[in-house]
């Protein structure tokens, strides 16, 4: 049976596949009771996921073209319907593998497959990246109930799609304070950075275009690039964040419609983009009037005090998109986030957020933006910033201790990540899966990477979400699988 396939074309590969069986049959080339490869079968000589063919032969056989039969698989049937041997039901069941796009279909392991294999049961999770316990329970309860009996509050389904004003005037002064200005008309209230890229991508994307992204990157980013069709140039980082030297060939030659970067202790390296790479990506933005999509969310954990200006900051011209998150300076579970850009996106954010959203985490806004009000959300990053800083000396002690066997890191200056490489031949996500059955979870630096080319030597420790004690618990154990497995790898 000769198929063949073009995965440059814009026709989706089952219907390829599809059409030529669909034509061998009507022609006559495969006649009646004709035997079909099964599905891992004709999936290894096309060179596709095994679901792209379950697909095809779904669809053939809501033609009537084919049937399947047990112990016998799928046979042609054009003409032919009688034979008891195959299974015969006036009920017909909706055939889901030919409902659900490809895209969402044909997909490799997940990172969240990988995150819920390795966090399953009571592990110390090295692995979520969340704001410590410092907000005390009685308070958020008592804030709540009194955001709840206030008289004349606005109520949450008439919250303004753009945000609640009260938070956007106080996330105008928290702007401040990191030398950007915007106005009312600049800001849109999200429920987290997922979501703001999310829409962001929506709003500006096609399918087809191309995008700048830095690599090793969060999957969170690159999935919903992936998905809505977009194709990925990614540019790797060092120690001072993304290389810029080639980028100008790269925008020539592909016209990406923006450039993400993870500009402050970036997941999942936990490094910083560097002043002049700023000026870089600034500078290039402006002579080719390319947007930058600017992710900001850990950088008030900055544990030496020594604030590198944002690139929103430096921006003159409003072509960055500035996005900040409160995930890992405010109340654990309560996820807020914002959109500082241009009027014409934020106008577009706003009607995504009427058409998805509807309204916006009502009691969480009026929650942040009480603590911002009254200063003690200022407070509590001043003590996050403490425990992080503890926290994250029990990991490099411990990873100090491992350099004897070729262990090696970049000791952060602030954030929750630690990108740890590990000794020669081990591999991270082995390790992740040892770790994880001595009750310990970390994330394989393979997930990372778009086309999962790279990072297998890595993994990724975050120590924010459990306490000090804990993240050393959890750190004994690690470093105790680490050498368990090196010494098997001898």
């Amino acid at each position: 049976m000769d198929i063949t396939v073009d995965k440059n074309l814009r026709t989706p590969l089952y219907w390829q596949i599809t059409d030529q069986i669909k034509t061998m049959i009507v022609a006559g080339e495969l006649v009646d009771g004709s035997i079909l490869p099964s599905e891992r079968e004709l999936s290894k000589i096309l060179g596709v996921h095994r679901n792209t063919i379950i697909r095809a032969y779904y669809t053939l056989k809501d033609m009537d073209l084919i049937e399947s039969a047990r112990g016998v698989g799928y046979r042609v049937t054009y003409g032919v319907k009688d034979d008891l041997n195959f299974v015969q039901s006036p009920r017909k069941q909706v055939n889901w593998s030919h409902m659900i796009k490809d895209e969402y279909l044909d997909m490799k392991e997940t990172y969240d497959d990988i995150y819920a294999r390795f966090t399953e049961g009571n592990s110390i999770s090295l692995s979520s990246g969340v704001a410590p316990a410092v907000y005390m329970e009685d308070d958020i309860g008592d804030e709540i109930a009194a955001i709840l009996n206030k008289k004349g509050a606005v109520p949450a389904y008439l919250t303004p799609y753009q945000g609640d004003q009260t938070l956007r005037q106080q996330i105008l002064a928290y702007l401040r304070t990191k030398g950007i200005k915007a106005g009312m008309s600049q800001v849109q209230i999200l429920s987290e950075t997922n979501q703001a890229i999310d829409f962001i991508v929506t709003a500006m994307l096609s399918a087809g275009d191309y995008v700048i992204i830095e690599e090793p990157v969060s999957p969170d980013v690159y999935r919903v690039i992936q998905l809505a069709g977009c194709k990925l140039i990614t540019v790797p980082v060092d120690e001072d964040g993304m290389i810029c030297d080639n980028l100008e060939p790269l925008i020539e030659a592909h016209n990406p419609k923006f450039i993400y970067v993870n500009s402050s202790y970036r997941d999942p390296t936990g490094g910083i983009l560097s002043v002049e790479r700023r000026e870089k990506l600034l500078e290039l933005s402006n002579k080719y009037r390319i947007p930058i999509i600017e992710e900001d969310a850990a950088s008030e954990i900055d544990f030496d005090g020594e604030h590198i200006p944002s690139i929103k900051s430096m921006d003159r011209t409003n072509n960055v998109v500035y996005i900040y998150s409160f995930s890992l300076t405010f109340i654990p579970g309560l996820s807020m986030a914002f959109v500082v850009a241009n009027e014409k996106l934020i106008k577009s954010l706003s009607y995504l957020v009427s058409i998805r959203v509807m309204s916006l985490n009502w009691i969480t806004q009026k929650l942040l933006a009480t603590y911002l009000v009254d200063g003690r959300y200022y407070e509590k990053v001043r003590e996050i910033v403490t425990v992080n800083r503890e926290k994250c000396e029990v990991v490099c002690e411990y990873l100090d201790n491992l350099s004897d066997i070729g262990v090696d890191y970049e000791k952060p200056r602030g954030g929750v990540y630690v990108w740890c490489k590990l000794p020669p031949s081990m591999n991270g996500m082995d390790l992740a899966y040892q770790a994880s059955k001595k009750g310990v979870s970390v994330v394989p630096g393979e997930v990372f990477y778009p086309m999962h080319n790279g990072g297998f030597d890595h993994v990724r420790l975050n120590y924010s979400y459990e306490s000090k004690e804990w993240v050393r618990e959890g750190m004994r154990r690690f470093a105790a699988t680490v050498r368990e497995v090196n010494n098997s790898l001898k």
